[in-house]
């Protein structure tokens, strides 16, 4: 949680903390993220900590037509621009894939958090206490899911 305007100054203090992740958790390799946090600077930040960085450059159409779909990948545009050799890559079939996993990871907890929890809004004010309502929110939502995935005796 953080009081940052936008999400674009988010991306340096996201990799400062997946670099103190536990190695058992493994190795982050890509990162997806939506528009909010696209800058060339969180381009090459991720980049620099090798990190294949997947952020949306603008509003893509939600579903292509049946030609973009099989159509061949256009060929890599010829530059040393990482921010513009990433926004290719989000226009080809692997990279549309990628970058679909944010559908089915992050945003339906997102959704359900908002919609069916139906936390569209924090009550209390300032950091702190904002944080202990999302820490709330985060740990109703795991509980929840523990219960659904629970192993039940035959």
């Amino acid at each position: 949680m953080t009081q940052a305007t936008n999400d674009k100054q988010e991306i340096t203090p996201v990799l400062a903390k997946l670099s103190t992740l536990p190695e058992a958790l493994g190795t982050v390799t890509n990162l997806l993220a939506d528009t909010g946090y696209f800058s060339a600077a969180n381009v090459k930040a991720c980049i620099d900590g090798d990190i294949r960085p997947s952020l949306a450059v603008a509003r893509d159409q939600h579903h292509l037509s049946v030609f973009g779909r099989f159509a061949t990948d256009d060929p890599a545009p010829i530059t040393e621009d990482p921010a513009m050799l990433m926004k290719h890559q989000l226009t080809t079939e692997s990279g549309r894939a990628l970058y679909a996993l944010r559908k089915q990871t992050v945003e339906p907890i997102f959704g359900i958090i908002k919609q069916v929890m139906g936390l569209r809004q924090f009550s209390m004010r300032g950091l702190n206490k904002a944080a202990g309502e999302w820490t709330l929110a985060t740990l109703a939502w795991n509980v929840k899911r523990m219960n659904v995935l629970r192993i039940v005796p035959a």
